[in-house]
């Protein structure tokens, strides 16, 4: 890639200082690895992450669309690409009524706590869920029962074609962990959620009690991607790995946590050659002992994969 090229284009086209070249992806990440992006971009509004993207498209330019950096595995030689991070300009929320207009850079918890501000039940079950509002809508983020599939009336994506189009629900093709939008490659900008009048006091309970569950059954205490393997119909991940023996099975600083098995964490300063070690040995073994395949549920960006 043109490094300097790209970096000249979307530096005449964005607000002043939201490009760079080489940020280290360790930075943005809930894993706390991976090595430097050719140019990140930080768009300050709906109108630069356009911008940013039809320059990407218009130059042939590999780019990735990034949130929190929750879900995600980068290597250690880093991206080669243009890594675009939704972030602080792209995080308004509003409430009208019983509906929620948010940008897809709002923090899940942060569009739930919302909610819980204004009285309003159905959403719960996202208050702890560590991404963005975007990441959640592209893979139907749940937890505790809960999905975004059960409140999104709508959401406003950018299609391949550059344009903006705004879908809904019944559009969306919505199912475990995956979205038109992951599908087709569109970009999410920002999504309409419907909830319910609700008792506040009853939501901050139900939040409170889902928070307890998350803090003593996972291993948030070290950095991760979260639960690492898709649900396989009729199992669990983290019991199948648990009963192959792997818990606390280690690569480098990377390790099957000993408190919940479905996570691989970093325990010191795992690079991602150990993760990606863990992984595949996981795999191996639980096809071995078991028959049964995982899926990572975490993405992958720098690899040949």
């Amino acid at each position: 890639m043109e490094q300097l090229i790209i970096k000249k284009m979307l530096e005449e086209q964005l607000a002043p200082g939201s490009v760079c070249v080489n940020e280290r992806m360790s930075k943005h990440t809930t894993f706390r690895i991976g090595g430097p992006a050719s140019v990140f971009v930080t768009p300050e509004s709906e109108e630069d992450l356009v911008a940013a993207i039809r320059i990407c498209r218009s130059q042939g330019a590999p780019y990735f669309i990034l949130g929190n950096g929750s879900n995600l595995l980068v290597s250690d030689q880093g991206y080669d690409g243009v890594v675009v991070h939704i972030g602080s300009g792209m995080k308004k929320i509003t409430v009208k009524e019983t509906q929620i207009t948010a940008k897809s850079g709002a923090m899940l918890s942060q569009v739930a706590h919302a909610a819980l501000e204004h009285g309003l039940t159905g959403m719960e079950f996202a208050a702890g869920i560590p991404g963005s509002l975007g990441g959640a809508c592209m893979m139907n983020a749940g937890a505790y029962g809960g999905e975004m599939s059960q409140i999104l009336v709508g959401v406003r994506a950018l299609d391949p074609e550059g344009n903006v189009i705004d879908l809904a629900t019944d559009q969306l093709d919505l199912g475990y962990r995956h979205s038109i939008m992951m599908e087709k490659q569109y970009v999410v900008m920002g999504a309409r959620i419907q909830l319910k009048q609700g008792d506040p006091k009853l939501i901050q309970e139900k939040m409170n009690e889902l928070k307890e569950k998350r803090v003593s059954k996972q291993p948030l205490e070290f950095p991760s991607a979260g639960s690492t393997f898709k649900r396989p119909e009729g199992a669990f991940a983290g019991k199948l790995i648990m009963d192959a023996g792997l818990r606390g099975f280690r690569v480098g600083d990377a390790m099957v946590s000993e408190k919940h098995c479905g996570f691989v964490i970093n325990a010191g300063r795992a690079t991602a050659k150990d993760v990606c070690s863990v992984i595949a040995h996981v795999q191996q073994v639980v096809m071995d002992k078991f028959g049964r395949k995982l899926e990572p549920e975490i993405r992958f960006l720098g690899f040949d994969r």
